[in-house]
């Protein structure tokens, strides 16, 4: 099934890079190694060094890092609001605001 909202030509891998350079980066702002951060997040040491040189983790690992590094707040509010491009996508997103499940229908 194709995505509706993407906009930009960043790559699944590209955003995964950016996401494990973030991390990288607010670990070492903090002083933190790779063990302390382990020991704050409960993430094995192994796991964050292949997450910051080869981007891969499992969500619950990424969350446990954020989470220790003080970024609950960020994680709770992304996707939090929809994102529409015209104002039928809205209607749509409107009307659909209680539904608890999503339609039968592919898209090629």
């Amino acid at each position: 099934m194709p995505l509706l909202y993407d906009f930009n030509m960043d790559t699944a891998d590209e955003l995964a890079a950016h996401l494990s350079e973030n991390v990288k980066h607010r670990r070492l702002e903090k002083g933190l190694s790779r063990n302390t951060l382990s020991m704050m997040s409960g993430v094995p040491a192994p796991t964050i060094a292949k997450f910051e040189q080869q981007h891969s983790i499992s969500l619950i690992g990424f969350i446990a890092l954020a989470k220790a590094l003080g970024y609950t707040n960020a994680l709770k509010s992304l996707l939090a609001e929809p994102i529409y491009s015209t104002m039928e996508e809205l209607d749509t997103i409107n009307k659909n605001k209680n539904r608890k499940r999503g339609r039968n229908e592919f898209h090629q």
